[in-house]
């Protein structure tokens, strides 16, 4: 939160959250929607909330937020997640457990500060999209990316990716890449 935001702005962005939070759980909605809510962690209160529905849950977004990081627990709560937008938070890494999300198909991480790929991600064998664009990594594990068995694409433009990553990057792959070149 900036020094800028006022009393009420809070309890306004507070009331937003909780409302999208009911709206899924009385709706039984499979997603939760809480993009562009100010937040700064995932709310504790919300695990309690969503106990009964978290596993119709499979898609969240928490884009444009100003979070640093996601805990353990948010990713061993939502077990059956299948998407997960995070981007333009300020996340500079991702938890151990995020590596035991067994339905995971898509994670984005698009403008974030993120100074090296999320190593967990690629234990993660349904996951076919991964999203990093602007962060500010310079190295790929390529071989553990080849590995992936669902990997589809792999968007890693605008990072200050190394010559030899690049040079990895250049070769065929079984899953599609989006990066930056320099011309």
């Amino acid at each position: 939160m900036s020094e800028t935001t006022s009393k009420s702005e809070m309890a306004e962005a507070v009331a937003n959250v909780a409302r999208r939070i009911n709206a899924t759980v009385e709706e039984g909605k499979n997603s939760l929607d809480l993009s562009n809510c100010k937040l700064i962690s995932f709310p504790d209160g919300v695990f309690k909330v969503l106990r009964s529905v978290t596993e119709n849950i499979q898609v969240i977004s928490l884009a444009d937020n100003e979070m640093k990081a996601v805990s353990n627990k948010f990713f061993t709560t939502f077990t059956q997640l299948r998407e997960l937008d995070l981007h333009g938070n300020v996340l500079t890494k991702l938890p151990e457990k995020v590596g035991e999300m067994s339905h995971l198909t898509s994670i984005n991480l698009a403008n974030n500060s993120l100074s090296s790929f999320p190593d967990k991600l690629t234990e993660i064998a349904t996951l076919e999209r991964i999203n990093l664009e602007g962060n500010s990594i310079t190295e790929l594990p390529v071989e553990k990316l080849s590995n992936m068995p669902a990997l589809k694409w792999l968007n890693v433009k605008s990072n200050p990716l190394d010559s030899n990553t690049q040079a990895a990057l250049q070769s065929p792959h079984t899953y599609d890449v989006l990066m930056t070149t320099e011309s």
